[in-house]
C-alpha cells in the first residue's frame, strides 16, 4: 500500500522528512509545497480541494482551474492520480455529471479517480468498480466519522462488493483520510492519505517523555515511521477483520 502524506507541512524542512523518496498528497487549494514534493517524493497523488473549499463556505462549482493543473501534472513522472471533484452532500446524479465531465474519462482512464461516498448505494460502488482502474473512499453522511461501528459495518459491505469471492480487489482502492494503521491494516487498499503529520507535530502537548523528540523535523519521521510501518492486507477476508470497538465483523 502507498502512503500518501498530505501538504502543506509547516515548516518545508519537516515536510522534506515526511515526504522524502516517500508519497505526497497534494491540495489544489494549498499547492504551495507542490515544488518540493516533485523535487524529492517517489509519487504524487492530488486533490481537488472542494472539501476545504465547501467547510470553509466557499463550495467551488466551476473546475475548469482544477482540470487545468492536472493538464499540466499528470504529464510528470512523478503524477500517480488526481481525484475527481464531487459534490459534497450532492446526490450520486450530481457527482456522476462531474464524472462526465472529467476530460481523461476516456482516453486516460488512469489519471482521475472518482470518489463514492460511504453514504451513497451499494450498486453505485459496483458500477465505478467496474468502470474506473481505481476508485476513492470517502467518509461523508452517517458514516463521516473514520474508525466508529457504523463506519466499520459499512466499509466491510464495500469490501464485500470491491472484492471477488477470493478476497481479490476489482480495482485499486485508495481510502481518503484513511492512514491510520487501525484503518488500513484491515483492508486490501492500495493506497490510502491523511494529513495526521502535519495536524500533530506542532502539538507540544501530545509529545512528552524522557525521550520525546524535540524538533518538528524529528517529529514528523517519527510519525512517517510508525505509519509506514504497517501495510495493507493482499486480500479481504470478512471472517479475520475484527474490529477493536467490541464486535465482529463477522457477526456485523
Amino acid at each position: 500500500m502507498i502512503p500518501y502524506h498530505g501538504l502543506p507541512i509547516t515548516p518545508a524542512t519537516a515536510a522534506a522528512r515526511a515526504i522524502f523518496g516517500g508519497h505526497a498528497f497534494i491540495s489544489a487549494r494549498y499547492p504551495d509545497q507542490l515544488a518540493l514534493a516533485l523535487e524529492i517524493a517517489q509519487s504524487i497523488a492530488v486533490d481537488h480541494g472542494g472539501f476545504s473549499a465547501w467547510k470553509s463556505g466557499e463550495p467551488i462549482t466551476d473546475w475548469s482551474f482544477y482540470y487545468e493543473w492536472i493538464a499540466m501534472l499528470h504529464r510528470y513522472p512523478p503524477f500517480d492520480f488526481a481525484v475527481i471533484p464531487d459534490v459534497i452532500d450532492g446526490s450520486e446524479a450530481e457527482n456522476d455529471a462531474l464524472l462526465e465531465e472529467w476530460p481523461w474519462r476516456t482516453n486516460a482512464p488512469w489519471v482521475g479517480a472518482p470518489v463514492w461516498h460511504l453514504n451513497e448505494s451499494l450498486e453505485r460502488l459496483e458500477r465505478l468498480a467496474f468502470a474506473w482502474p481505481r476508485i476513492c473512499l470517502g467518509s461523508s453522511g452517517e458514516f463521516a466519522t473514520v474508525g466508529t461501528e457504523a463506519w466499520y459495518i459499512r466499509m466491510a459491505e464495500a469490501m464485500d462488493v470491491l472484492c471477488d469471492r477470493d478476497g481479490r480487489p476489482i480495482c485499486k482502492i485508495h481510502g481518503l483520510r484513511m492512514l491510520n494503521p487501525d484503518v488500513f491494516t484491515r483492508f486490501p487498499f492500495a493506497s490510502a492519505d491523511s494529513t495526521n503529520i502535519g495536524q500533530n507535530i506542532g502539538i507540544d502537548s501530545a509529545w512528552r517523555g524522557t525521550y520525546t523528540p524535540a524538533t518538528k523535523e524529528s517529529r514528523a519521521m517519527v510519525m512517517r515511521e510508525r505509519i509506514e510501518k504497517e501495510q495493507s492486507p493482499i486480500f479481504w477476508d470478512r471472517k479475520s477483520a475484527p474490529i477493536q470497538i467490541g464486535f465482529s465483523l463477522e457477526a456485523a
